[in-house]
């Protein structure tokens, strides 16, 4: 007798994915209400937003998610006193069981939260940055991006989903809210891939599960100075193999490595180096020219 293959049944379905976003909002914030033809995933991993929409108006608070339908008119806007942190995901998937969390707010547990945390990482596998322009139509892809990185969204959106979905029905997963050394080295090797683009706190935090407190305290007791100490760090480093190599100014050399104007380049570097930039490059040539 021959063996009988079982076809999987596909109770949730993401076919096609529209942008993924990680906010920092001003307080006063507010988009225009409108519409477009895919669901869209509104998490609030700080503070609070005012939704209003076709399914629901009111209140969202910190690690609450709504799911708007395709269509549904909607927007969200900041109050005066609250500069909120938001996660907005757009993407396709026909399944109605996703219907029920239009209607109002559901606070996820930290399975869920963790789901969340990995499938913007892998977002950031996938897409170029920047990450927090509201309107964007059009995420761009990386030409080059991890083994499998960009199907990894699509399984971890659709196992959030599944996650919800019996958490709404009350089937019980085991939570966990812990950050470990493994994970502070995890978060250390996000900094060096990363450290050319910008990093916030709160952004850590909300990747890597855990709060500012225990982040910073187990980074400092792991390596010995603060998490932007050693961002800084990596991007003054950077600068000054980018400064001995001639090809740059260094207004481009402080663009290259992040930071925000050249002024706030020199005045990182000199805290560093005990020095200017302009006198490290020519303390530089001179050595060479002994």
């Amino acid at each position: 007798m021959e063996h009988k293959l079982k076809r999987f049944s596909y109770a949730i379905t993401v076919s096609k994915i529209a942008n993924l976003h990680y906010f920092e909002f001003t307080n006063q914030f507010h988009t225009t209400k409108g519409n477009h033809a895919f669901r869209e995933l509104l998490y609030v991993d700080s503070g609070f937003i005012t939704v209003d929409a076709d399914n629901y108006t009111g209140i969202i608070k910190e690690n609450q998610l709504i799911i708007h339908k395709s269509n549904e008119e909607h927007s969200l806007s900041c109050p005066e006193d609250e500069a909120s942190n938001v996660i907005i995901i757009g993407f396709e998937c026909n399944s109605e069981e996703l219907d029920v969390f239009c209607e109002s707010p559901v606070t996820l547990n930290e399975v869920q939260k963790r789901l969340l945390t990995e499938i913007i990482k892998e977002g950031r596998n996938v897409f170029e940055p920047p990450y927090d322009i509201p309107g964007q139509k059009d995420m761009k892809k990386r030409k080059e991006y991890p083994f499998g990185a960009d199907q990894l969204i699509k399984i971890k959106l659709e196992n959030l989903f599944i996650e919800l979905i019996r958490s709404k029905n009350n089937i019980s997963s085991e939570e966990t809210n812990d950050i470990s050394n493994d994970k502070i080295q995890e978060i250390c090797r996000y900094l060096n891939e990363n450290f050319k683009e910008k990093i916030r706190l709160s952004e850590l935090c909300f990747l890597f599960g855990t709060n500012s407190t225990t982040l910073c305290n187990k980074f400092r007791a792991s390596y010995g100075e603060t998490v932007i100490s050693y961002i800084n760090k990596l991007k003054i480093k950077e600068a000054k193999k980018l400064m001995r190599s001639g090809r740059y100014n260094l207004t481009e050399i402080a663009s290259i490595v992040g930071f925000s104007s050249v002024h706030y380049f020199s005045r990182t570097f000199k805290q560093h180096e005990k020095k200017s930039p302009t006198t490290y490059i020519k303390t530089i040539k001179a050595r060479l020219m002994i």
